[in-house]
């Protein structure tokens, strides 16, 4: 089973023609491959998978998705 999970951007930076970000899942800090998400920026949610952002999401939508993570015990925060 595959899982993805939403979190909320803190930075991004470009290198080596590469965009990364530190993505908040909770209260856990990740690196994370932007290159699937070209326009997400500082600010936006998205669905991470394996360390890469794969789409983007509204903040309420992110939200809820984690209560039920949490709710299933899959998540802490």
């Amino acid at each position: 089973m595959c899982l993805a999970i939403p979190g909320k951007i803190l930075d991004c930076e470009e290198a080596s023609g590469a965009r990364t970000a530190r993505v908040q899942f909770g209260g856990i800090v990740r690196q994370v491959s932007l290159d699937f998400v070209p326009e997400a920026g500082v600010g936006d949610y998205v669905v991470v998978h394996v360390g890469v952002a794969i789409s983007r999401v509204n903040r309420e939508e992110a939200e809820r998705t984690c209560q039920l993570l949490g709710a299933m015990g899959i998540t802490e925060d």
